[in-house]
C-alpha cells in the first residue's frame, strides 16, 4: 500500500516537465574497450567513451559497421527517458532492504565511476559496494549513459567536497537523465605527493593533478616551491607521470595510484585540511522502495515563479512540518535563464530563472514528507523526486 502511494505521488510531482528534461535526439556512447581485470575474476570494459548527439538511422549505420558495437547494442536500454512512474518499466523497484542485501552477499555489480584506476571515485565505488567490478569512465556524461543503457548496474559519482564545495556539472546531469539515487557514500580524501623511484622531493620542479586537489594542498605545494599543472583527474596525472617516466615531476593522488601505477610515496596527508571529505551519489536506473527502518534523506528539484517570498515560502513547507533540510543548491535554467524584466524601463532581460536542488532529512515512506512536497507542487512550476536513499554516515 506504501509503494501504491509513493508511486501515484511522484506520478504526479512528475506530470509537470521542465523545458531541459526532453532532448529531441538520441544519445549513442561510442565504447573502445579495454580488458581489465578485477577481484571478480572477470573482465570489464574501460568506458573510453565520447558522448554525442545522432539520429537513429545513424545509430542502426553504425551498428552495421561495427559487429562490437552491434553485441553492445543489443543489450542497451533503448529509451533513456526512463521514469520512476512508468508501468512500461522491466525492472523493478529496488528495496532499502535490498540495497543493504547487495553489498553483503557478494554480488558482482557493475559500477561505472569517472577516472582512470586509483581515483577516489573508484575507491567511493569500492566502498558502497566490496564486490562490484568497478567500470571507468572518461566523463561523467559517460557514466550516466552507461547505467541507463544497461552497460553497467550503478553509477557512483561525486556530487560535493567539504573544501572544494559542489560538483555542478553533475548537479546538471541529474535533471537531463533519467536516473535515480539510490543511496550516498562518504569518502575522506587523503592526498599523497607520488614520483618516480629515485626521486626525491628536492629534484620536483612541478606537479601534476586536479585542479581541486591542487587547491586543497595549496599550503604544502607552496612551501615546496612546486609549480602546479592542472589536469583531468588525479590518478590521470599519476598515471602520466609514471608511463612518462618523468624525474622533475610529481603528482598528487591516492596511495591506491600509488601501488597501481608504481611510484614512490615521498608524502602522505599532504592536504591542507584534514577533514577533506567527498560525498558521492549512488545511481541506478530503478528507485528504491524507501523505508521508515532507518534514517532517510530525499533529493528533489523544481522551479519557481519570480516573486516576493516565493523562495522562502518554497522552504517554509519543510519548516512548517519539521523537517530537517540539510542541502540546498540553485542551478540557472538552462534553456531560459533569463526572464524578461518587469520595471517597464528597458524591457531587457534581468532576472535569472533558477532550479534549486534540495535535500531533506525525511523519507518519502513518511506521510509528513509526503504532504510537504504536495504543499511545495501547489506553486512550483516544476518538481521532481530524484530519490529518497539511506543516509550514510560513515567517514572510514
Amino acid at each position: 500500500m506504501a509503494a501504491f502511494v509513493i508511486k501515484s505521488l511522484v506520478s504526479q510531482i512528475t506530470a509537470k516537465h521542465s523545458p531541459s528534461d526532453h532532448t529531441s535526439s538520441r544519445i549513442e556512447i561510442k565504447s573502445a574497450l579495454i580488458s581489465v581485470k578485477r577481484r571478480c575474476g572477470s573482465k570489464i570494459p574501460v568506458l573510453a567513451a565520447s558522448i554525442h548527439s545522432e539520429n537513429d538511422q545513424s545509430i542502426e549505420a553504425q551498428k552495421k559497421k561495427n559487429g562490437n558495437a552491434k553485441n553492445i547494442q543489443s543489450n542497451l536500454l533503448q529509451d533513456a527517458e526512463y521514469d520512476v512512474a512508468s508501468k512500461d518499466a522491466h525492472p523493478r523497484p529496488l528495496s532499502s532492504t535490498h540495497l543493504s542485501n547487495s553489498v553483503s552477499n557478494g554480488s558482482c555489480l557493475r559500477v561505472a565511476y569517472q577516472g582512470v584506476r586509483g581515483a577516489y571515485s573508484e575507491s567511493a565505488a569500492q566502498k558502497a559496494y566490496p564486490n562490484c567490478e568497478a567500470v571507468p569512465c572518461e566523463q561523467f556524461d559517460t557514466a550516466f549513459e552507461s547505467v541507463e543503457r544497461w552497460l553497467v548496474d550503478r553509477a557512483v559519482l561525486p556530487i560535493e567536497n567539504s573544501l572544494g564545495g559542489s560538483i555542478h556539472r553533475n548537479y546538471d546531469l541529474l535533471l537531463r537523465h533519467r536516473l535515480h539515487i539510490v543511496g550516498e557514500v562518504k569518502y575522506a580524501v587523503r592526498h599523497c605527493l607520488l614520483a618516480n623511484h629515485g626521486v626525491k622531493v628536492e629534484d620536483l620542479k612541478r606537479v601534476l593533478s586536479h585542479p581541486q586537489a591542487l587547491a586543497q594542498c595549496e599550503n604544502t605545494l607552496t612551501k615546496l616551491g612546486l609549480v602546479r599543472e592542472a589536469v583531468d583527474d588525479t590518478a590521470g596525472a599519476a598515471k602520466h607521470v609514471a608511463l612518462q617516466k618523468l624525474e622533475d615531476t610529481g603528482a598528487v593522488a591516492s596511495s591506491a595510484a600509488a601501488s597501481i601505477y608504481g611510484l614512490n610515496i615521498l608524502a602522505e596527508d599532504i592536504q591542507d585540511d584534514s577533514d577533506n571529505v567527498t560525498r558521492f551519489l549512488i545511481l541506478a536506473r530503478e528507485p528504491i522502495i524507501p523505508g521508515t527502518d532507518r534514517p532517510f534523506k530525499t533529493s528533489i528539484v523544481f522551479s519557481l515563479e519570480e516573486g516576493p517570498g516565493v523562495l522562502f515560502k518554497a522552504l517554509a513547507v519543510f519548516a512548517l512540518r519539521q523537517i530537517n533540510l540539510t542541502k540546498i543548491e540553485s542551478r540557472p535554467l538552462r534553456k531560459q535563464p533569463l526572464r524578461a524584466s518587469d520595471d517597464g524601463n528597458s524591457g531587457l532581460p534581468k532576472y535569472f530563472d533558477y532550479l534549486f536542488y534540495v535535500d531533506f532529512e525525511a523519507s518519502m515512506a513518511d506521510e509528513n514528507a509526503q504532504n510537504a512536497l504536495r504543499h511545495l507542487k501547489e506553486f512550483a512550476t516544476f518538481l521532481r523526486v530524484l530519490g529518497s536513499y539511506p543516509v550514510h554516515t560513515s567517514m572510514v
